[in-house]
């Protein structure tokens, strides 16, 4: 006997129970970057309701990389335009089909070239993310790329070493040893108004 579209979803499992399956933040330091980022992000955008952070969270996009678990999710994502709750993972099926709007990733000596080219060629082809940024909490490498068309485009910085996020309208920044988002309309991380840029990025 076949079954109705409806009567097939209803026996399929609920993908969105499935848990993130991401190793341990690599330090102290990196742990730190990861939180300042979400806490600042959700300082901004307070009173909304319709985006989702992840951080060191698992992004399933197919069945095959849910089966042979050979891709690790970003250090930290945001998708908007959904609703802001919990999740235990982001499941793009679930979702909509959904794929982040930006995407960071915190570099490390064991991640790094990973990074730099396999995950952003994935995120380039594969999720068409618009906005793609890497830093290293160590050495303050920094970089930003913006969709142009089909491929990724370097976003350029500023003379203080900032990066213009169209994703997000603000500037990616810097403390001495810190990540920070700046607020373009005041012009400082909004717990420091005597905010300096790093020297080392001058």
């Amino acid at each position: 006997m076949a079954l109705t579209a409806a009567q097939l979803a209803d026996l399929m499992p609920d993908m969105t129970q499935l848990e993130s399956d991401e190793p341990e933040i690599e330090s102290s330091l990196h742990y730190t970057q990861l939180a300042l980022l979400v806490a600042c992000l959700e300082w901004f955008w307070g009173d909304r309701q319709d985006f989702f952070i992840g951080a060191n969270l698992t992004i399933y996009f197919s069945h095959q990389q849910l089966k042979n678990r050979d891709f690790r999710g970003p250090d930290f994502f945001l998708v908007q335009q959904t609703e802001r709750k919990p999740r235990r993972s982001w499941v793009v099926w679930e979702e909509n089909g959904q794929y982040p709007d930006l995407i960071i990733e915190l570099l490390s000596d064991s991640t790094a070239s990973t990074d730099r080219a396999l995950k952003k060629a994935l995120y380039q082809d594969r999720f068409h993310t618009p906005e793609y940024f890497w830093f290293s909490p160590e050495t303050l490498e920094f970089q930003g790329f913006q969709m142009v068309g089909r491929q990724y485009e370097e976003i350029p910085s500023n003379l203080q070493g900032w990066r213009w996020s169209e994703t997000l309208s603000l500037f990616w920044a810097f403390t001495t040893n810190s990540y920070a988002i700046l607020n373009p309309t005041v012009g400082s991380f909004p717990h420091r108004s005597n905010w300096q840029p790093n020297p080392k990025l001058n």
